[in-house]
């Protein structure tokens, strides 16, 4: 039987998702990955079914349908996602010029909607390989995600931190999805009974992620520091349902997107009617 290759954020911030998932006996394949050569990945038919931006479900949705209940979310600050500025205000860099991070899709984009279309600004964008000094000799303000934006933001003594999540609530008082569990069409309509032994364990993974924190943070240490308190404050912020408020939140951001001209068309959030058993 071919095995269904399952993408895996190569963050921090998906190890509670991961840290619990069983899956000796099932016929699957994990391959990390940082999120943009991800989204690169399930729209080349590479990975079948994984956490990808929200921005890439946006931009190849007809090739995909969404897990339900599992995600990568926040209502409020995300925790590492961050704009790094010059300035003491979000908006003062709203015409400045902006270093970005080549590891995202999503974050990229809501951090244009809220400097174009929140701010009403215009500034100019350079991308590059996430190093916030190196970002900052050349702009007002870079923006880090994931792993990158935490350590940044340890060590950060000089630069005033925005966090995106908090920006985008308190314009639109919504929790923002920054990945959704996409699956491959084909794969959902081939292979649904091996999919719905991956979603079970994966809801019963994100359970014990929730109910069993501990070893999930002592691995977060170990592939990256940090103090245990920080941790928690951190995993204690993000969230990892997507259920109708999740929805709602998405479909904003969709639909500011569009406004922003960053997509095209209106994005259909289309939900796999899977079976809950944990």
């Amino acid at each position: 039987m071919k095995l269904i290759r399952i993408g895996k954020i190569a963050f921090t911030n998906i190890l509670p998702l991961y840290h619990y998932f069983h899956f000796s006996d099932l016929s699957v394949e994990l391959i990390p990955q940082v999120p943009s050569k991800l989204n690169q990945s399930m729209a080349d038919g590479r990975i079948d079914m994984g956490p990808i931006s929200s921005f890439a479900y946006a931009h190849d949705y007809p090739k995909y349908v969404i897990m339900p209940d599992i995600s990568v979310s926040a209502k409020g600050p995300v925790g590492s996602i961050f704009l790094f500025s010059k300035k003491d205000e979000f908006s003062a860099v709203k015409d400045g010029k902006i270093a970005l991070t080549n590891t995202s899709a999503t974050s990229i984009h809501l951090l244009k909607i809220l400097l174009e279309h929140f701010a009403n600004g215009s500034p100019s964008y350079t991308t590059q390989e996430p190093n916030l000094d190196k970002m900052m000799e050349v702009a007002d303000a870079a923006l880090l995600i994931g792993d990158d934006a935490l350590r940044a933001n340890w060590s950060n003594t000089k630069y005033y931190v925005f966090d995106l999540g908090l920006q985008w609530y308190k314009e639109t008082g919504l929790p923002m999805t920054f990945a959704v569990w996409a699956v491959n069409r084909r794969v959902a309509e081939e292979r649904q009974e091996m999919l719905s032994l991956i979603y079970q364990r994966f809801l019963q993974a994100k359970k014990l992620g929730q109910q069993e924190p501990i070893p999930v943070i002592q691995e977060a240490r170990r592939q990256l520091g940090g103090e245990v308190a920080d941790w928690k404050k951190y995993y204690a912020g993000l969230n990892y349902n997507f259920g109708p408020e999740e929805q709602r939140g998405l479909a904003t951001y969709f639909h500011y997107a569009k406004l922003t001209g960053l997509i095209k068309d209106e994005v259909k959030i289309e939900v796999l009617d899977l079976p809950v058993h944990i």
